[in-house]
């Protein structure tokens, strides 16, 4: 696609013209191919258009992820509209904060929330109200869209950031970043015509819009739109779909492999699977030969989408791969990794910083906080890596969640890498909580497996054979489930906060 014209509305444009005719879209029973959902969008998009949605106006979404809600969302950033894609989940409060930071002009909602949205709006209703998502139901050519100029460096999405409530930091990306990632994700993941591409994940987040829908456009590809992850029917969803490839965050992959074990679990039509951070290589191999496909790992963010990836043809386990690059426009992604204001030496850990075309114009309404990562053309993502010499990085830990204890930094993700080498341990979240001799004292929550007989004193052994005396857990404490994000990270905000009775104190022990 020429650089001109590197928007979403003239991807889905091209992909509508030259593969009409070709099943695209599979959401339970629905089945659309690129031409009539592309006229499913143009008729939402005059509808939205009616109401004010117009190039720079701010659109709110929130909905289910359903197939009305993707041809939503592509109606609203084909109008060069500004739209806010938001969780249902976060409440009247969340919503509230979100309203009250972006003042949209327009709301869409699922006809069941209008109660919730009205509680959320009632400080500052949308001067164009709200619409039900059934309303953009409305019937239109594939091409006839309402006349607007949409360009590559135009705005197209504030993306709220994951598990916030209240001000949020909200993402500005632009059309360039969500065509490039669809550009690129065919050549990523081997994504081609004859595939069927599954995602779960949801639809206000980036991964899915950009990887998956875009993707699939980009390649022509099929594209099945699960309404949210489910363990136990994943693998049946695959077989009924015939999809060959789906993209997984956090923990969805130890949620399947928690499933008890089928005789048919691999007689799947998926062959890939896109996920990351990296598992030990173990457990990996262990994943891939129950599921009967190849894991591929990698690493973005919402500030850019192009970050790290497997390239093909390599296999470097335990680590999220070198800087993504561009299948026609080549070397567009530099990665580094800095400490100190200074590139760090092979083996030692860093600030990742990546510097592309596909860079956040900033954190919407918030000068200072994009100031401070973004400088020079560079991003400076938050995230702690190792360089490992060959072009590859190894994850550490996120920047703001280290732990200082007894004036030592330690990386919580290093603590629970250790800790889910265990055979019995599924998943484990590792914090700071207060100590009484200054800084902070190591506890880690451990989910282990159904039946497991391990207790925390053999665990903390575990973790002392492996890891140095200061970064093993203080305190541990077994339970039932970990919260996550509704794209598979780790909620540890909403751990307890400090000391719990239910802990185990290897202070105290014995």
């Amino acid at each position: 696609m020429p650089p001109a014209s590197r928007t979403i509305p003239a991807l889905l444009a091209s992909a509508a013209e030259d593969a009409g005719d070709r099943p695209w879209l599979r959401h339970e029973d629905e089945v659309h191919t690129f031409a009539a959902a592309a006229g499913r969008v143009a008729g939402a998009a005059r509808v939205l258009h009616e109401h004010g949605a117009a190039p720079g106006a701010v659109v709110m979404l929130t909905a289910r992820s359903t197939s009305a809600h993707l041809f939503a969302w592509l109606a609203v950033v084909s109008l060069g509209a500004l739209l806010v894609p938001v969780d249902p989940a976060l409440g009247v409060t969340g919503i509230g904060g979100l309203v009250e930071q972006t003042r949209p002009h327009l709301l869409v909602v699922d006809d069941d929330l209008r109660d919730t949205l009205g509680e959320a709006t009632a400080a500052h209703p949308p001067p164009g109200g709200m619409l039900a998502l059934a309303a953009l139901d409305a019937e239109a050519a594939p091409g006839d869209l309402p006349r607007v100029t949409v360009r590559p460096a135009d705005p197209a999405v504030l993306i709220p950031t994951s598990g916030t409530t209240g001000r949020s930091k909200l993402v500005t990306q632009t059309h360039r970043a969500y065509v490039m990632a669809g550009e690129g994700f065919p050549h990523w993941m081997e994504l081609t015509a004859d595939d069927r591409l599954m995602t779960s994940l949801p639809l206000f987040h980036i991964n899915a819009p950009a990887y998956s829908v875009l993707g699939s456009v980009a390649a022509r590809a099929g594209l099945v739109l699960l309404r949210r992850f489910s363990a136990s029917g994943f693998l049946d969803s695959a077989r009924r779909h015939g999809a060959t490839e789906f993209n997984a965050i956090g923990a969805m992959l130890e949620m399947l492999m928690l499933q008890p074990e089928r005789p048919d679990d691999a007689d799947t039509p998926l062959r890939l699977c896109y996920t990351g951070p990296s598992p030990p290589r173990e457990r990996q191999l262990e994943i891939e030969a129950r599921l009967g496909l190849r894991i591929v790992c990698g690493y973005a963010l919402s500030e850019s989408p192009y970050g790290l990836i497997w390239r093909r043809g390599t296999r470097p386990f335990g680590t999220l791969g070198s800087a993504r690059q561009h299948p026609e426009l080549g070397e567009v992604n530099r990665a580094r990794v800095m400490a100190d204001g200074r590139p760090v030496d092979t083996g030692e850990v860093g600030e990742l910083e990546l510097s592309n075309p596909t860079l956040m114009l900033g954190y919407h309404g918030m000068p200072e906080e994009t100031a401070a990562v973004l400088d020079g053309g560079w991003l400076r993502t938050g995230d702690l890596v190792r360089d490992n010499g060959d072009g590859t990085y190894t994850f550490v830990s996120r920047r703001k969640e280290v732990i200082r204890r007894r004036g030592e930094n330690l990386a919580p993700a290093e603590v629970e890498a250790a800790l889910e080498e265990h055979p019995e341990v599924v998943e484990a979240a590792v914090v700071g909580v207060p100590s009484e001799l200054s800084e902070e004292e190591v506890k880690a929550f451990v989910l282990v497996r159904p039946g497991a007989a391990i207790e925390p004193p053999a665990l903390h052994a575990w973790a002392a054979s492996r890891l140095a005396r200061f970064k093993v857990p203080r305190y541990i404490e077994l339970v039932e489930g970990l919260p996550h994000t509704p794209t598979g990270r780790l909620a540890k905000h909403q751990l307890p906060d400090g000391r719990t009775a239910a802990e185990w104190d290897a202070e105290a022990a014995p």
